[in-house]
C-alpha cells in the first residue's frame, strides 16, 4: 500500500482511505474491515450523518468481534452536518464527537473533519471545540471537508491546531481543480475557478486532499466505470488498466494518485473483491502520458 503524509502531522497514512458511508448495507462488515486491514488499508472514514449514525454502530461492532488491535487502524469522522442546517457550534460539535466514540466504541478517534462549511460559523467556537476535544485525548488531528482556501483562513484565525486534510470531490470524471490550473488565462469553461485554486493551495499549506465518490460522475448520478454513457472513456481505461495488470477500477485509483499532490482515495466499496483491486493499485505509478490520455478520454481538452 502506498502511504502518503497526513498533512504536516508527521503520520504517514495509507493512500486508500475505505469510507464507511454504506457501511449499513454490507452483509458482512467485519469481514470487509478484515480484508481492508490485509491489503494495507487500515484509515477508515465516517461521519455522524452516515446511516443515521447506523454505520459508525456497525462499525464498532465489526471491531469488537475482529481480531484488529485500535492502535493498528486510524479512524476519521466528520461532524457539522445536520437536518436543514450546518452547524460549526462548540455545543454540536462536542456533541456529535461524543456521540461518535460511544458508537465506534473507542475512546478517540484519529481525525475529526468539519463535514460541509457552515455560513454561520464563528471561529472563535470551533477553535474552544477543537481545544477542549484535543486536551481530553478525543481527537488526535482536524481537519475539513468541501472548504475552500478563505474558509481555511477564516479558521485558522483562531483554531490553533494545525488543518491536516481536507475533503474534495475528485476523480477522472470531476476534475475542475485540475482544470483551472491548465486553463489559466483561458475563457474557456475550464478555466472558470470553483474552488479558490485549492489544489495549489493545499500543497502549499500541507493539507492532504481525500477525493471522495472518485469513481463517479456528477453530484452521486452514477458510476462511470463500465458505464455505456462514456464509450470513449472506458475504451482507453480497459486499454491501460490491460497495460498495468489492473482493473479499471484500479485504473481510477491510480489515476488520483499520480498526482504529485499526495492525495488520498476514498474507496467506498463494500466488495472485498474490489477492496483487493484498489489496494493492488495503489503501488501503480501512471505514466504522464497515459495520466493525459485517460484525462482527454473524459471528454477534457488541452488549450
Amino acid at each position: 500500500m502506498k502511504k502518503v503524509q497526513f498533512g504536516n502531522s508527521g503520520v504517514e497514512a495509507a493512500a486508500v482511505i475505505l469510507g464507511c458511508m454504506r457501511m449499513n448495507g454490507a452483509d458482512h462488515p467485519q469481514e470487509i474491515i478484515e480484508t481492508a486491514v490485509e491489503n494495507g488499508i487500515n484509515f477508515f472514514d465516517h461521519a455522524d450523518i452516515y446511516g443515521g449514525g447506523e454505520c459508525e454502530t456497525i462499525f464498532g461492532k465489526a471491531m469488537k468481534e475482529s481480531t484488529i488491535s485500535r492502535e493498528d487502524i486510524f479512524i476519521q469522522t466528520k461532524c457539522g452536518i445536520r437536518k436543514g442546517m450546518f452547524d460549526f457550534s462548540k455545543e454540536h460539535i462536542i456533541h456529535s464527537v461524543e456521540d461518535s466514540l460511544k458508537r465506534l466504541g473507542v475512546d478517540y478517534v484519529d481525525a475529526l473533519l468539519l463535514h460541509r462549511p457552515d455560513t454561520l460559523v464563528e471561529p472563535e467556537e470551533v477553535a474552544a471545540a477543537f481545544d477542549q476535544l484535543e486536551s481530553e485525548g478525543k481527537v488526535k488531528y482536524f481537519g475539513v471537508s468541501n472548504q475552500n482556501p478563505m474558509q481555511i483562513e477564516l479558521l485558522k484565525k483562531t483554531v490553533v491546531q494545525p488543518l491536516v486534510a481536507n475533503q474534495l470531490q475528485f476523480g477522472i470524471k470531476h476534475t475542475g481543480m485540475v482544470d483551472q490550473g491548465i486553463h489559466v488565462n483561458m475563457t474557456d469553461a475550464g478555466s472558470v475557478d470553483h474552488d479558490g485554486s485549492i489544489l495549489d493551495y493545499s500543497r502549499l499549506n500541507e493539507m492532504t486532499i481525500q477525493a471522495w465518490s472518485p469513481y463517479q460522475y456528477g453530484f452521486f448520478e452514477g458510476v462511470f466505470i463500465g458505464n455505456e454513457k462514456f464509450p470513449e472513456l472506458n475504451e482507453k481505461m480497459v486499454e491501460i488498466a490491460d497495460k498495468y495488470g489492473i482493473t479499471s477500477t484500479g485504473l481510477a485509483t491510480a489515476w488520483i494518485l499520480r498526482h504529485p499532490a499526495n492525495m488520498q482515495v476514498i474507496a467506498g466499496t463494500m466488495n472485498t473483491s474490489r477492496i483487493k483491486e484498489i489496494a493492488d493499485a495503489s503501488k501503480i505509478v501512471l505514466s504522464r502520458e497515459d495520466w493525459y490520455a485517460i484525462y482527454l478520454a473524459a471528454g477534457n481538452i488541452l488549450p
